[in-house]
């Protein structure tokens, strides 16, 4: 009879984690000798893996370490950013795009919600099914590279930011099925007179069918691993910054001087860049609260907005509730400008 051996928890990083910035940034993903056990991502897959046997799935949905979000077609798992798996790495995730996606328990597992309805889809086919498609499209539809959402629709669940359901048929069924495995959602209530309840009140239907069931496809494929990220930490994010910072907004001289003014006389009061410098952690959490949009491409725009205050010398005339408040219109108008020009980006 074979012995059984206690499994060692791995503690990734413990030499690199160290460094300053600068070091870290020349490293490659693949030397950080990164893996998802002993991770808080092993603790919030199981929590997942207790909720999918809370309704009485045989399915399990493999998970590895990549460099974004994503599930494949045609593999019943998915990929968990590389810098989830170890603090140092989240800090850096933060310094550079100003936030960390998946960062906290309750983000973390709506993301893992998501990215098992994708995987399980793949794990039963289901896009092949006529009912399926009745309810969410046809899968084989192009992916958009953006789309322009209609906030206030009905037809379409919110899960995760910037009405992501309604980008493209896989993305409402994996919403829609996010929804539906979340603990104490009280889905049935919610969205009681939507159209959306009808895909949702599928989904409880098809799920009981196949709780049963082995998937179909059943391998073990992990595509893009992190061991082959041979790029380093400062390419990755170089890309990454360029990527959501690009397409930012334009303003007018005219809506900053609503705001500051400028003129002779005024020396004595704050430049209104060095007002926004000192408030730019405060705006930019408000604007995203709001929006939902990404912190770095409202901070890329908050910026061109400082350089562009010092070139006008503006000024503060007064500081005060109202100047945040007409400070912050302005900026969310920017933003909501952004989302209606059908520019969200779309990640498959």
């Amino acid at each position: 009879m074979a012995r059984k051996t206690k499994k060692a928890r791995h503690k990734p990083g413990a030499d690199w984690a160290s460094l300053p910035r600068e070091r870290l940034l020349d490293l490659r993903i693949c030397d950080l000798d990164l893996r998802v056990e002993g991770t808080e991502i092993e603790r919030h897959l199981g929590t997942l893996y207790a909720e999918l046997a809370l309704h009485g799935f045989v399915f399990r949905p493999h998970c590895w370490l990549s460099d974004e979000w994503f599930s494949p077609d045609g593999v019943p798992g998915f990929a968990v950013p590389f810098y989830l798996a170890h603090p140092r790495l989240k800090r850096l995730e933060q310094e550079m795009m100003l936030e960390v996606e998946g960062a906290t328990e309750e983000h973390c597992l709506e993301l893992m919600r998501h990215e098992t309805g994708h995987a399980l889809a793949n794990a039963y086919r289901l896009h092949r099914r006529r009912d399926w498609q009745r309810h969410f499209g046809k899968s084989s539809q192009k992916y958009p590279k953006s789309y322009e959402p209609k906030p206030y629709s009905k037809r379409f669940v919110v899960h995760l930011d910037n009405w992501y359901a309604q980008s493209h048929p896989d993305e409402d069924w994996a919403e829609t099925f996010a929804v539906w495995l979340r603990p104490v959602s009280d889905w049935r209530r919610k969205y009681r007179g939507w159209p959306a309840f009808h895909k949702l009140d599928y989904v409880d239907t098809l799920m009981k069918e196949l709780q049963d069931e082995p998937p179909r496809v059943q391998t073990r494929e992990t595509p893009l691993p992190v061991r082959q990220l041979r790029k380093t930490l400062r390419s990755y994010y170089r890309q990454k910054q360029a990527l959501y910072g690009r397409k930012t907004p334009l303003f007018f001289d005219r809506d900053l001087r609503k705001v500051f003014v400028s003129g002779p006389g005024l020396g004595r009061h704050e430049r209104a860049a060095r007002y926004l410098r000192r408030n730019r952690m405060a705006i930019t959490s408000i604007i995203a609260r709001w929006t939902g949009e990404y912190r770095y491409r409202i901070d890329q725009v908050l910026e061109e907005m400082i350089k562009r205050c010092d070139e006008l010398h503006l000024r503060v005339l007064r500081e005060d509730q109202q100047l945040r408040l007409d400070l912050v219109a302005l900026l969310t108008r920017l933003v909501m400008d952004y989302l209606h020009s059908g520019r969200y980006r779309v990640t498959v």
